[in-house]
């Protein structure tokens, strides 16, 4: 499986592969780009369980005030990747603190991400924005969050990640701490984690073709319609038939906005597709497939056929 470089295994709050994410919060936020937190993530002490941060254990973060809600990931929609261009999504959230953070400090990080396993603890792949969020307070506890994951399926996804990813939020408060300092403390670094955020499908890009043959043909006569299906095959980085899948061949006759559906065949094993119909009058035709939970649906650009 290709994936994006991540921090070392570290164990405890601060085993976060999502700080090695670059950019800006805002403005004025945090100051310390991809590298540079991977570092700091590395040098964290290693705690136990973050259920047992207190601010005296000395070394170990203490738990963070705040926590997230109304997540949603692509406006709730599947996220769908192809097998080469970057896909970007927005994520936006709430995020309930103590008043006495700001989110937008230079020392405070905080992201949504989403990734696919039975929990964060016990994932099998990650994904998370190439930036910051952006958090707009709307009182003195609250703030709304503009997000992205930034999807790059040439280096990150194989087949199996086809399927439902669960979104995990986190948050950390250094305090007026350098995160690279040789001599940082982390007893003053504050920590939040809360995972089964929200949950969102990816799913492989699909295409679809049709082509309705003669053209022109009496009426009368056998009008022959071939087609394929196929999706993006992230293990090869090629698109391939989908193979045994029901797809509808749809008719629309010239002047109308309409189609209708004339009957349903299946894919073969390389996903091409073959029937025939007779001809009655000018009209479009096209196949159209339903999707299925790893494959979106898509319709084929209808086909004319002039009918003499």
């Amino acid at each position: 499986m290709r994936i994006r470089a991540t921090v070392a295994a570290v164990s405890g709050a601060l085993a976060l592969s999502s700080l090695a994410v670059p950019a800006v919060q805002a403005a004025d936020g945090p100051s310390y780009g991809k590298g540079d937190i991977r570092k700091a993530v590395q040098a964290a002490p290693q705690a136990s369980a973050r259920s047992t941060y207190t601010a005296e254990d000395t070394g170990t973060p203490y738990p963070l005030d705040l926590t997230f809600s109304s997540v949603k990931v692509n406006n709730g929609k599947p996220i769908v990747a192809g097998i080469a261009n970057q896909v970007t999504v927005p994520v936006t959230y709430t995020v309930t603190h103590s008043a006495d953070i700001d989110l937008n400090a230079p020392d405070v990080y905080l992201d949504v991400e989403i990734y696919r396993g039975t929990s964060y603890n016990d994932r099998e792949n990650l994904l998370w924005g190439d930036d910051w969020p952006v958090c707009t307070a709307t009182s003195s506890t609250t703030a709304n969050c503009k997000g992205t994951i930034d999807v790059y399926p040439d280096i990150e996804l194989g087949n199996v990640d086809a399927t439902t990813w669960k979104a995990v939020g986190y948050a950390y408060d250094f305090n007026d701490q350098d995160p690279l300092a040789d001599d940082i403390d982390w007893s003053k670094v504050g920590y939040a984690e809360q995972d089964f955020l929200a949950t969102t499908k990816l799913q492989r890009f699909s295409k679809l073709t049709v082509n309705a043959s003669p053209e022109p043909v009496k009426k009368g006569r056998t009008i022959t319609v071939t087609g394929k299906l196929t999706r993006a095959n992230w293990d090869t980085l090629k698109y391939a038939g989908y193979a045994n899948q029901s797809v509808k061949l749809q008719f629309r006759k010239k002047g109308t906005s309409t189609y209708t559906t004339l009957k349903t065949i299946t894919t073969n094993s390389y996903g091409d597709l073959k029937t025939t119909v007779t001809a009655s009058t000018d009209g479009y035709f096209r196949y159209s497939f339903a999707g299925t939970s790893t494959t979106p649906a898509v319709n084929a650009t209808g086909d004319f056929v002039d009918v003499q």
